[in-house]
């Protein structure tokens, strides 16, 4: 069974960065590298919605409200995909969560605060 941990979660004032990392274990890196991984994230009162995803082609995919701020990359060597936030805003604030597919494996998240 395939086991995602996610970290670098933390407070950040608005406008900060934050890196997150999303490492898989009990998967190669052969069968790694052409699964989808995504991140999500779910705000307070809020349903959880999509942040990005990139394919084992590299091809990638942004929630519109990310765009230009978030980053999605993979290290299929290391199996781990990273989530780069920039320009982070208090509505930002949330539990982010990534997901491996197909199979729909999921980490625990990590919260991201953004103070004003």
């Amino acid at each position: 069974q395939v086991e995602l941990v996610e970290s670098g979660g933390g407070l950040v004032q608005a406008g900060g960065s934050l890196r997150l990392s999303c490492a898989a274990s009990r998967i190669s890196p052969s069968v790694f590298r052409v699964k989808t991984m995504a991140w999500y994230r779910q705000g307070p009162g809020k349903q959880r919605e999509l942040v990005a995803a990139i394919t084992g082609g590299y091809s990638t995919n942004y929630a519109d409200s990310m765009k230009g701020r978030f980053t999605i990359s993979r290290d299929n060597a290391k199996t781990t995909c990273y989530l780069q936030m920039n320009s982070l805003k208090p509505e930002d604030t949330a539990a982010y969560s990534c997901v491996l597919r197909p199979g729909d494996y999921w980490g625990q998240g990590t919260q991201v605060t953004v103070s004003s």
